[in-house]
């Protein structure tokens, strides 16, 4: 519900020789020598301005509120200020028919808006220029008869795969995964050097998958999550969470920020709500394990290291929704499932992020309802999706 407490910054300063240049075109950060004069091209407000308008006028990439052949978004901002949280579709990412990038960017902190904005613009870029680089690399490796090298895991129990599929898709899995954190690493790094965005005590959660004909793979930073509408063995709508929840108390976050010295526990007004906190001092009070940006706690275990996953799809598989835990605070998985199955496709965003809301004023009424925003990918637009009464049932009672 509350991912940041404190904003406070004055006991460190950030020293002009701290930024380096950044190549926006190849995604690659350089750090100058900081004894030598720096120049960031491309690096002030209005040429990032420039740049965002070049984004927005690409095909098949949305990002406000509609819908598309393949997908609905919605977003709405809650009673707790200006709206943090971002999503994005791109169809045809990478100039590919089949691929489609999909994530929602849920930003918290003073300047949360500016990060979740950032990473919502610039992640797909890298992610893409890591994909081009990462088939190039393997052209050349064919022509030599060399074989790809292993992956090695940075971060051990961060990622899994269907185990289903984990040999039968495996390279494509490993491929796609060290594309994954070679971009979310580069993106943190921009974030760390940007010049303008403040993201010491701000920063934003992504969950981000790129689905590439049956294949479906995921990051995942933060609290927001992704869930799948699925028939199980007699037909029956089913939920599938396809990723974890990186909260303090998970007990493999807990462990890393533990050892990092970092502190975890929650306030006494919010008992169920774990954050992280500097060594010695009450602040900033973050209430997830990985974020991008949030620099005041990088060296006290937080990371921006994706938590990857896998999924081959099936013909029953039938939409992912995406969203920022502004709907999965007050509603379940089942819940959201049976909601999107039972709306039309050109609004079924839109009725979630409703019925979020009305769970909000039921369920905390003295609570403000927090940002929310949604994204739900259909994989296979042609396809009718056909409840079942008892499921249909369920639906009424929730919009209701």
């Amino acid at each position: 519900m509350g991912s940041c407490l404190s904003g406070d910054r004055n006991k460190r300063t950030i020293p002009y020789s701290e930024i380096a240049s950044t190549s926006r075109d190849d995604g690659v950060i350089t750090r100058r020598n900081s004894k030598r004069k720096i120049t960031r091209k491309g690096s002030s407000p209005s040429n990032d301005s420039s740049r965002e308008m070049s984004l927005h006028r690409i095909p098949g990439r949305m990002f406000l509120n509609g819908t598309t052949d393949h997908a609905s978004l919605f977003t709405r901002q809650g009673k707790k200020g200006i709206n943090q949280d971002a999503m994005i579709v791109w169809e045809n990412f990478g100039s590919k028919e089949d691929t489609i990038f999909c994530g929602v960017f849920d930003g918290h902190g003073p300047f949360g808006h500016m990060v979740a904005k950032k990473v919502r613009d610039s992640l797909p870029l890298k992610l893409n220029a890591q994909l081009e680089l990462d088939a190039t690399r393997k052209e050349g490796q064919a022509r030599c008869q060399v074989s790809p090298p292993t992956l090695v895991q940075k971060d051990s129990g961060t990622s899994h795969c269907d185990p289903d599929h984990r040999g039968s898709y495996g390279n494509i899995y490993i491929t796609l995964k060290e594309s994954f954190l070679k971009a979310f690493k580069v993106m943190d790094k921009e974030l760390k050097l940007h010049p303008y965005i403040d993201c010491y005590t701000s920063g934003t959660t992504s969950v981000a998958l790129v689905k590439q004909g049956r294949h479906l793979i995921i990051g995942n930073v933060g609290d927001s999550r992704a869930v799948l509408g699925t028939r199980d063995k007699s037909n029956s709508l089913a939920a599938v969470q396809l990723t974890v929840d990186l909260k303090p108390n998970h007990p493999r976050e807990a462990e890393r920020i533990r050892l990092c010295k970092g502190r975890i526990f929650a306030l006494q007004n919010e008992p169920e709500i774990f954050r992280v906190w500097l060594p010695n001092n009450d602040s900033p009070g973050l209430a997830m394990a990985r974020a991008f940006g949030d620099f005041c706690l990088k060296d006290f275990g937080v990371i921006a290291v994706p938590d990857v996953s896998y999924r081959h799809l099936t013909e029953k598989d039938e939409f992912v929704v995406l969203a920022t835990d502004g709907v999965w605070d007050v509603l379940s998985n089942e819940e959201v499932v049976a909601i999107v199955a039972s709306s039309p496709k050109s609004s079924a965003a839109r009725v979630l992020v409703d019925s979020a809301t009305r769970a909000w004023r039921l369920k905390y009424p003295t609570a403000k309802v927090d940002d929310c925003a949604v994204v739900c990918l259909y994989l296979d637009s042609n396809k009718s999706y056909a409840m079942t009464a008892k499921e249909q049932e369920f639906a009424n009672d929730m919009e209701t």
